[in-house]
Formats: C-alpha cells, structure tokens, sequence
C-alpha cells in the first residue's frame, strides 16, 4: 500500500504498488514549507501535507468503502439491524478487534518511513522542525483520515439501525438502561480511541523499520502480538496462577485489544442488559489505550531524533 502526496518526485520501484501510485513532495519543497515560523504553524503544515496525503492515495477510500460494507453486511446478516443498537453493537464488536487494527496500521505503516526513504528527515534536520512537531503533524493528519474512515463506517451502520430496527425509537430511548443511539455513539467513540492507539503503534513500526518489506513485516508481527500474543499471556497467565480472578479486570489493560473490548461489554453491552460480572476496569482500560498511544508516539519521535 502506498500514499500519494503533492509535489512531483518519482517513486523507486519498490515503493511502487499494484494499485496505487505515489507522487511526493519534493525535499525542495518540503524545506521552504518550514521556515522559521512558530511550533503550532510548523505542525500545521505537516497536518496539511498528511491531509493531502489522504485525500489523494485511492487504495484509502477503496479500505474505507470495503470496511463500511463489511460492517453493514455484518450487522445486516447478524440481524443487528432490525434488533436495535446493542445487538448491532456486540454484531460488530468481534469483527472490529481484528478490522481496526489491519485498517490503522495500512493509514500508518508507511508515514514516517515515506519521508526518510525520500530523504526528507535529513533534509528537515536543518530547520527548525522538531521530532515533535513532525510526529505530532503526521499523527493527527493521519488521525483525520483514519477517523473518519472509521466513524463514517459505524454511522452508516447506525443510520441503517434507525432505518430498519424493527421497533421503534421512542419504545426504547425513553428507558433508562435499555437500547438507545447513546449506548451506540459510546460505542463509536470507544471504537475510535482504540483506532487512535493502533495508528500510534503503526506509526511507531514506520518509524523504526528502514524499507517498505520490513515494515510490512513488523506489521505482521504487530497485528499478531496484538490480536492473538497479549490475549494468550493474559490467559496463561490466569492459568498458571499469575494472575488472580480478583485482578484480572484490571490486568485486561496490558492488552489494547482487552482494553478496548472490557470497555465496549462494560460501559455499552451490560448498561443495557443490567446484569452479568464486571468485564473490565473502565479506568484501567482507558490508562491502557493511553499508554499504547503515548508510548508508541514516544517510540517514534526517538526513532526520528536516530
């Protein structure tokens, strides 16, 4: 997968994909786009040319177009449709652990390494740009991109539950405790924050790889840690003692992935029905999509400063 930004330059052959091509800035270009100005201007530049980034790499409105069907389908054959938001909420939340993650890591793998492979990072050595100010501009440009890729996809999902719930709204808004769009926007939003941490992770693998086949590599090797190691090591470690039933809500939160699905069963899912034992610890899940996000972003200004 690769992103086309503005400007002129070629692309080497290898960074050449089968559906998409790449176009990018020149280091001309990107040296008197930050001339002294202030850190928030120097950002916003960046953020723009990430926008632009987006806006112009087809192969991210083909993701998004293939995940909003996906998920539309999904919810369509679960019949979470025409049960109503929770339904439609524990119909996508699977599906979501593994679709999000795959999603932001294709908007991220690529972001910092484009720019060093380009030469860009030498170039912007000699500016007053900071490490900081070029991963936090990259970060939220990507962010936009991601985000509304993703929250566009679950609002088409939510406007077909309006459209074809068998029942009608008002039965149960008006329920405290029962189904109600405001269990499925906090649902969005949760789907959102754990967006936000996977693209922090993949910024962090393109930052710290050096061509386009190892950062798909460590991708791979991310997506599985995240999606299938840190669930098995909390299970062994529940197994063998090592964790104890008492603190394993708590314990979820090593686990982004745990984190995020204790938040959606404990602050969505079991609002609704009322019953059931306590998924995960809302605060510790949230602390953890937050150290996996600031960490991650950590790892990427250090791995720019090299």
């Amino acid at each position: 997968m690769t992103d086309t930004s503005s400007g002129t330059n070629q692309p080497s052959p290898s960074d050449t994909g089968a559906n998409s091509v790449e176009s990018d800035d020149s280091t001309t270009h990107a040296a008197s786009a930050f001339g002294p100005t202030t850190s928030t201007e120097r950002i916003k530049r960046v953020f723009i040319r990430e926008l632009r980034t987006v806006a112009r790499t087809r192969t991210y409105l083909i993701l998004g177009l293939a995940l909003t069907a996906v998920l539309v389908g999904i919810a369509w054959i679960g019949g979470g449709i025409e049960a109503g938001y929770v339904p439609t909420v524990v119909d996508l939340l699977t599906p979501l652990e593994l679709l999000v993650p795959i999603v932001a890591i294709a908007f991220g793998y690529r972001a910092i390494l484009g720019d060093r492979r380009r030469g860009e990072l030498d170039v912007l050595e000699t500016y007053p740009l900071t490490p900081r100010e070029l991963v936090v501009g990259v970060y939220t440009g990507r962010a936009v991109g991601l985000l509304g890729t993703v929250v566009l996809a679950l609002g088409l999902v939510g406007g077909a539950v309006v459209v074809g719930r068998a029942e009608p709204l008002g039965r149960y808004a008006s329920h405290a405790g029962a189904d109600s769009p405001l269990l499925y926007a906090r649902f969005v939003v949760l789907t959102a924050l754990f967006a936000l941490s996977m693209l922090a992770v993949a910024l962090a693998i393109s930052a710290l790889v050096s061509g386009t086949r190892s950062a798909l590599a460590l991708a791979v090797v991310a997506l599985v840690v995240l999606l299938v190691g840190l669930d098995l090591a909390l299970v062994y470690g529940l197994a063998s003692g090592y964790i104890g039933d008492s603190s394993l809500i708590h314990a979820l939160a090593v686990s982004p992935l745990s984190a995020y699905r204790g938040l959606v069963f404990e602050t969505t899912v079991l609002t609704a029905t009322g019953t059931g034992p306590r998924a995960a610890s809302p605060a510790a899940s949230l602390l953890g999509l937050t150290v996996w996000t600031v960490g991650s972003l950590a790892i990427t200004m250090w791995a720019v400063k090299r």
